[in-house]
Order: C-alpha cells, then sequence, then structure tokens
C-alpha cells in the first residue's frame, strides 16, 4: 500500500533532515525549540574547542594555546603528589605543558568524556564543565609507557562569536608511572557544575 492509499504524504522541514508523515491536503506547523538549539550550537562550540586544545597538546604547538586561552586564564595544576602549580594565561600555561611534555618521545592527550553546563542559559555567554582525560605516553630515555588519568574542572567565557577556556583546574585522578596511584574525585570540587536535569 502506498502512504497516498493511506491518506498520507509526506512534507519535508526545511531545518533538517526530518520526514513527517501527515495527511494528504493538511498544512505543516514546525515548532523549533530556539533554547534547545542554542544549547545544542554552544555545547559543540565547547567540545570544539576541547579537541583544538587535545590538538595542540598533540601536536606539541604550544604557540595556539593563545587561540583558545584567554589572556589572562589561571590553569591550575593539582598533580596530588605537589604542592599546586598555577599559571597565567597562555604563553605561561604552554611553557609549563611544553616543559613536562619534552621528556615523551610519544604522547597522546585524549578527551575521554565532558559534560557541559549552562549556569545562565545558553544565551548567558557562559559555561562550566568537567572534561575527563588521560594521556598516553613514551619516555624518551628509559622507554617506558605510562598512562595518566585526570580532569578538568573548567570555566568557558563566549567572546566574539566563539568559546574560550577563561578557568582550568586540573586534577590528577589515577596514573599508572608506580603503583598505579588513584586519587579521590576532588572534594570539593573547585566550583559547582550542575549534574544533568539541574
Amino acid at each position: 500500500m502506498t502512504l497516498e492509499g493511506l491518506g498520507l504524504r509526506r512534507s519535508y522541514s526545511d531545518w533538517g533532515p526530518v520526514v513527517i508523515l501527515v495527511p494528504v491536503g493538511a498544512t505543516v506547523s514546525v515548532v523549533i525549540d530556539e533554547e534547545l538549539v542554542l544549547t545544542m550550537v554552544h555545547d559543540t562550540g565547547i567540545r570544539r574547542l576541547q579537541a583544538a586544545y587535545a590538538d595542540v597538546c598533540n601536536r606539541r604547538a604550544w604557540g595556539e594555546l593563545e587561540e583558545l586561552f584567554l589572556p589572562d586564564t589561571a590553569l591550575v595544576v593539582d598533580q596530588r603528589s605537589k604542592d599546586e602549580l598555577r599559571f597565567i594565561g597562555p604563553a605561561e600555561a604552554g611553557r609549563f605543558i611544553g616543559t613536562s611534555v619534552d621528556q615523551f618521545e610519544f604522547f597522546e592527550f585524549v578527551v575521554l568524556n565532558a559534560h557541559i553546563v549552562f549556569p545562565d542559559g545558553p544565551g548567558g555567554g557562559s559555561a562550566v564543565g568537567r572534561m575527563f582525560m588521560c594521556e598516553h605516553r613514551q619516555d624518551r630515555i628509559a622507554g617506558r609507557w605510562t598512562d595518566i588519568y585526570g580532569i578538568y574542572h573548567d570555566r568557558y567565557a563566549l567572546l566574539d562569536g566563539r568559546w574560550w577556556f577563561a578557568d582550568r583546574r586540573y586534577s590528577s585522578l589515577g596514573r599508572d608511572a608506580r603503583n598505579a596511584d588513584v586519587f579521590a574525585f576532588p572534594d570539593p570540587p573547585p566550583f559547582d557544575v550542575p549534574g544533568p536535569g539541574r
């Protein structure tokens, strides 16, 4: 049996690959949830920022952090076994990360998962998030392979139509460098990142 035989026809949406079956002769009214669309657009923009950060790290292109960090962005590093380290701005952060990574013949930064929230709504120009990551690396001298796992608590700012890191707080969660060190989740976290549905 055909659609026409069932009294239906196809109606194609102008805003995406959606096919709606409607009665023949009927008009179609589509309601777009603009807040949901805006949330999806900004969520994608932040995930692209996170991917760009991983790309910069993997290529060791530290000068490109200027395209991702605001000039006064703080990077706070808590490796758990040492005092917290604090770096302000992309150049300072890049020097620290570059020096740390230079000891590795192979280095790959991998974003495992991220949770992003817009506390002031998707049009508010700011967001917070948690980004879980790992690093796969091989020591340049000893040839030993190690993996580390960590979390970034991030604040993001929307300026000039694009997302930037405004504040980054890194905490180690685990590493296999010795006897598989494992650390508790930061408690309390550096700032609140609401869970889903909040």
